[in-house]
């Protein structure tokens, strides 16, 4: 049997990445998933990667439109029966570099997409009846090592991923008990999202990590799928961190 045998996930910017490599682990752990992004046709060729529909459903949209969120939540019941684990991936970094450069108008996008978004994802679920299903729901936030400390060219989207932690911290002691709420925390993976951090340069940067590679969105799909299950029972509140021992030296 799998791990999360008859679930049903809801994982927000699934289409590549870190998300697609979420949904890929609890398709293949006995999850039905219904994955979103912003476009169709990345969205259609993830849910052939998945195994086809009767396990995973694609919704496109942008994270942050409540229309979409309320449409998916419903999708998620309608097509498989119930809603009981809600990975919310999705994020956006459109600024890189002195923090004082970045406009008004960007920081609030980073703030509405990274975290408000996820708490309305979270809300939004738990009205929808997470966590009164037969077994307790679960709910992963996808922070970073950038919301620990200060990175000197991430700005806004580390103010958002430490907001992001906290907002883990606050939904699982208000949640609690029927919905655990956590986080994971990675160090740079190898995604496209993440190119600007390595490209050219991956070997000097993985030689500041003790375990001397980048990660991969199995390295973090593991953690999320613990987080998850019902191996993680007692645990709620909390932050992984996944970094390959990056931080273990006070790098960000």
């Amino acid at each position: 049997m799998g791990v999360h045998d008859g679930s049903v996930a809801v994982v927000t910017g699934a289409s590549r990445g870190i998300g697609f490599g979420i949904a890929q682990r609890l398709v293949a752990e006995g999850a039905r998933v219904v994955v979103t992004a912003r476009k169709p046709q990345a969205l259609a060729e993830a849910v052939d990667r998945l195994g086809g529909e009767h396990v995973a459903l694609g919704i496109a949209g942008h994270a942050a439109d409540e229309a979409h969120q309320d449409e998916v939540i419903h999708a998620a019941r309608e097509r498989f029966g119930g809603l009981d684990l809600l990975v919310n991936n999705a994020g956006i970094n459109p600024a890189y570099g002195p923090m004082v450069e970045t406009e008004l108008a960007v920081a609030r996008k980073i703030l509405d997409v990274n975290v408000v978004s996820a708490f309305s994802w979270t809300r939004k679920a738990v009205a929808a009846g997470l966590g009164t299903e037969p077994t307790p729901g679960a709910v992963v936030n996808v922070a970073s090592i950038a919301g620990l400390g200060a990175t000197g060219s991430l700005g806004w989207y580390a103010v958002s991923k430490a907001a992001l932690i906290h907002l883990t911290v606050e939904l699982a002691y208000q949640l609690a008990p029927r919905v655990r709420v956590n986080a994971v925390a990675p160090a740079v993976v190898k995604t496209q999202f993440a190119q600007a951090l390595y490209e050219g340069r991956e070997d000097a940067v993985a030689a500041a990590y003790p375990l001397k590679r980048l990660g991969s969105a199995q390295d973090i799909a593991g953690g999320v799928s613990f987080l998850l299950s019902r191996d993680a029972a007692w645990v709620t509140g909390q932050t992984l961190v996944v970094d390959g021992g990056v931080t273990l030296g006070g790098a960000l």
